[in-house]
């Protein structure tokens, strides 16, 4: 098996006082009550017959439950997780009201042996946020995408 990549879009909006990001709390029980560290982008993994930006655009609709908004994407580049797995993210600037979305689901025992199946929602909540509000909830490395767009749009 190849090296884990994963693609995703951050939708992004202007307000009198800055920018806003769109950013998600990750669902299911590991990240319950956790605020910091329990936030992202949305994204997913992609195999090597899918594009990045195709699989950017699938795993926003199976994470919020909408379709991709159109519009020009602004390529954010890669960072690399620490379990070792390559982030690509576009921006695009779009507005939208997160109590719309309908977030996909996995599943997975928990408890762990139980020998129950649940099914948990993939990302549980989402909100606007500023980018330095978001900043330190994001999975660690993901502030990047962040600043990234920062100085594309103040450039």
């Amino acid at each position: 098996m190849g090296a884990r990549r994963s693609a995703g879009l951050l939708l992004y909006r202007t307000r009198e006082d800055g920018i806003e990001v769109l950013v998600g709390h990750m669902g299911g029980p590991f990240f319950m009550g956790r605020e910091t560290g329990a936030w992202s982008v949305p994204k997913g993994e992609y195999g090597p017959q899918e594009l990045p930006e195709d699989a950017a655009r699938r795993e926003f609709e199976e994470e919020l439950g909408l379709p991709p908004p159109e519009g020009l994407l602004v390529p954010l580049g890669d960072i690399v997780q620490r379990g070792g797995k390559t982030v690509t993210v576009w921006a695009i600037e779009a507005d939208l009201d997160p109590a719309d979305a309908v977030p996909g689901t996995f599943t997975m025992e928990w408890p762990r042996g139980s020998g129950t199946v649940r099914a948990f929602p993939e990302m549980d909540r989402f909100a606007w946020l500023s980018p330095d509000a978001a900043a330190p909830l994001l999975v660690r490395g993901q502030e990047a995408f962040l600043d990234r767009l920062v100085r594309h749009l103040t450039g």
